[in-house]
Formats: C-alpha cells, structure tokens, sequence
C-alpha cells in the first residue's frame, strides 16, 4: 500500500530486540539488585514458586534456578514442598533477617529493571522515520477540517520529527491537531518496565500512557512491554519538579518525569506560556536536549545521569511566540505552525460534521446564521470550537425544558446569549 492511500507510516521494524537472557550476567544489571528482588518478594509475599517470580520479575527460569540454588545453600531459603514440578519455598531466619535490612533500602518489588546502556541502545534504534504526503496527512486528520496550506507546512516538520511550534488565536484547534500527530505511527515500540542506574531502580512503564499491544515474539525479553508509541499532554501544571526524577519517599525507588515517558513519541505542551513553569525556566532546563536529544537527570545522590530525548515536543499556545520566548529557545523549535482563523467554509464544514455526527435536525442555513451571530456578539474572528460549544448548550437548553434537541435560530440565539460575555456595567444606586 502506499502513503497516499494507507497511513500514515513507514517506518521500519526496530532492530536488535533484547532476547530472553538466560545467565544472570546477561541481565546487565547488578547481581545484588537481582536477589534483593527475590528476597524483597518472599519477605512481602511470604512464600513463592518459581513461576510467581518469573510471572512477576519478568526473570527466566535459569536464572531463577540459579539464585534458588544458591540461596538454598546459603540456607536463605528453605523448600516447603511441591507445586507440580515446581518449588514452593518461604525464606528462612536468616533470610528473613537479610530481607528486612534489603527492605529497608528499597521496597520495590516488580519487573527487574535494564541497564540504562540497553534502554539507551533501543531507544535509539527506534527513532522514528515516516514518510508523508498530503493525502497520506489528510487521512491521518480526517475527523477535523483543516485547509491544504495548514497539511502542508506540518508535513515537512512531521517528518523530520523535530520539535514543533503550533500558535494563533484560541479555539482553532491547535490542541486537536497535536493530539492526532500520534496517527501517523502505525509501529510499535519497546518500553521497559523499570530502567537500572547505579544500583537506582527507576520505573518507567506506565499504564495511563503507555498503551501495551499483543506481540507473538516468544523470544523477546519480557521486562520489556510492547507498546504504541506514547503521547503526553501537559498543561497549566507544568512545573519544574514534573521534568525531574521523584523519589516515592515510602518505597524508595525513582519515577520517570514526562519527558522520560514520552521517548519514541510525543510530548504537548499545551497552553504553553501558561504553565507554573515560566517559558525562560523551561528553555533553561531543555535547551540542550531539544539540540542534541540528550537529556540529564539527576539521582537523589546527586549524580547526574545521560538519557534518551528521543521524542517530538510539540508546544501549542494562543500567546505571541516572540513574546514567549527569545530567538535562542525558537532556533531549537525547528518548526513553526500558525493555526489561523476558520474561514466562513470551514465554519460552516465544521458546523455540518457536528450535526451530522450528533445527528441533530437543524433548520436550512444555521450554519450561516450562527456565524452571523457569533460576530454579532462581539467575536472578531470564527472559531473552530463554536460550533461544538454551541451544539452543547443548544442540547442543554432543550433537555431543560423537556424537548428534543434542534438546531434552530430560536436556540441558537439563546445558546450564543449564553456563551458570550457581555460588557458589565457598575451597578448604579
């Protein structure tokens, strides 16, 4: 199939799948992290199986074979008897006594974690690359209404899959736009469920964002989930801990900050310019990883570590880009996309799709006449969102008086009546 008819993407398999590691050493990670894990799951569990903790840990059997074994002759663990042809072992006093002082330095007890060079190298190998055109763009954005000009100065900056600007006036859609650039992925991405620093454990797969698919690969290392590739939003609550590793003070292990989260997709900032976070602060903290896709965190130790800024950021705001931020922070957004006005077309396309995806019966030449009343009203340009606002108080309106929704001058002056502000006077005695 190709782009013009099909989606969206092409962008090749990722290449050199992390395989099921069979020797401890193999994991990547340190020996100790890998029987505090076993230890911190007996000691909260109270007895376990082999396969619970391969179920669990996502560790193969060999492996676990192994740290059984070992721990059996340092008399950690004792054998209760048998599941099947499986152990069904509790820990012992000492392992016990070892549990609870590997407790208190860390409580996680989950999927073990990869080493932050394999989660770099896959990261890296699944650098997105696609391949556009306008139809191909306009399939990816079938359900709004976008003009030619507009697909066709995001294409180019889709494609390079660099960070992006999208600004003009409120209501237009930019939000819209961002959150369907995800459509032009049609692959699927490998992220762990929990990445190891210097002995730090950090999790990184979460299951809000993180959209798990079915995969058949038998071989593939099971501490990794298959996924689509994730888009975030943030908006007003931005602030400068969010782009920061936090430390959950009970359990002791690190979460991932949005950025880290995001790698292989995209990141929104929505409202940018509104944030807690001040545009100067945020090209502080990222201006070096919006030009060389390396971002640099720091554990509560206060080492600094290097990882992955592998994503699209795409900044949506209503504000003066340049009164946002300065020409150095700009130079880094490769592109940027004005969303304009809605002509009185569009307005009127946009108004049709609401009715008939609603379907609501409306009076011959609403549409026109609900632009008419919107600039009657005070509003200096069309926007994209009033048709929906309007459809929603229209059908307020009658559900509140017990009728049957209908698009009608009548309602429509009464939904616009609503919806716009008008000028208030001070009150005279």
């Amino acid at each position: 199939m190709t782009p013009a008819n099909s989606a969206l993407a092409d962008i090749e398999e990722p290449v050199g799948r992390p395989t099921i590691p069979d020797r401890v050493d193999h994991l990547g990670i340190p020996r100790s992290l890998v029987n505090d894990l076993i230890l911190r799951y007996l000691w909260l569990h109270g007895s376990a199986t082999l396969s619970a903790l391969n179920s669990t840990l996502k560790l193969s059997f060999p492996i676990l074979e192994t740290i059984f074994h070992q721990f059996r002759q340092q008399q950690l663990l004792e054998v209760k008897g048998m599941v099947g042809n499986d152990y069904s072992f509790m820990l012992t006093a000492a392992g016990r006594a070892l549990a609870t002082s590997r407790n208190e330095v860390c409580q996680y007890v989950g999927p073990a974690p990869v080493s932050i060079q394999e989660y770099h190298r896959v990261v890296q190998s699944q650098a997105a690359h696609v391949q556009l055109n306008r139809e191909s763009l306009k399939q990816a954005f079938h359900d709004i209404v976008l003009p030619d000009n507009l697909l066709d100065q995001l294409g180019p900056s889709l494609i390079g899959h660099q960070s992006l600007f999208l600004y003009g006036g409120t209501g237009n859609g930019k939000t819209s736009i961002a959150e369907r650039i995800l459509r032009i992925y049609q692959d699927t991405v490998l992220v762990p469920y929990a990445i190891e620093v210097d002995g730090h454990i950090v999790t990184l797969f979460d299951p809000v964002v993180h959209r798990a698919v079915p995969d058949s690969d038998d071989l593939l290392d099971p501490r990794w989930v298959v996924c689509q590739r994730p888009c975030i939003t943030v908006g007003g609550e931005l602030s400068a801990s969010m782009l920061e590793l936090q430390m959950d003070a009970d359990t002791r292990v690190f979460i991932s900050p949005c950025q880290l989260k995001a790698n292989n997709g995209i990141l929104i900032i929505d409202d940018f310019g509104r944030q807690m976070l001040t545009p100067r602060e945020l090209l502080n903290r990222w201006i070096v990883p919006l030009d060389r896709r390396v971002d640099y965190l720091t554990l509560a130790s206060g080492m600094k570590f290097q990882v992955p800024f592998e994503l699209m950021v795409v900044f949506s705001t209503n504000l003066d880009p340049y009164d946002l931020a300065d020409e150095a922070f700009l130079r880094r957004i490769q592109t940027k996309v004005l969303v304009e006005n809605v002509s009185p077309e569009n307005f009127d396309e946009i108004f049709n799709r609401v009715m008939q995806k609603k379907q609501i019966p409306m009076e011959p030449g609403s549409a026109a006449y609900l632009r008419e009343r919107c600039l009657a009203a005070g509003s200096k340009h069309l926007r994209a969102c009033y048709p929906m606002d309007i459809y929603r108080l229209v059908k307020a309106i009658n559900e509140y008086e017990g009728r049957p929704t209908r698009m009608n001058k009548a309602n429509i002056d009464r939904a616009v009546a609503l919806y716009f502000a008008r000028n208030a006077k001070p009150m005279m005695d």
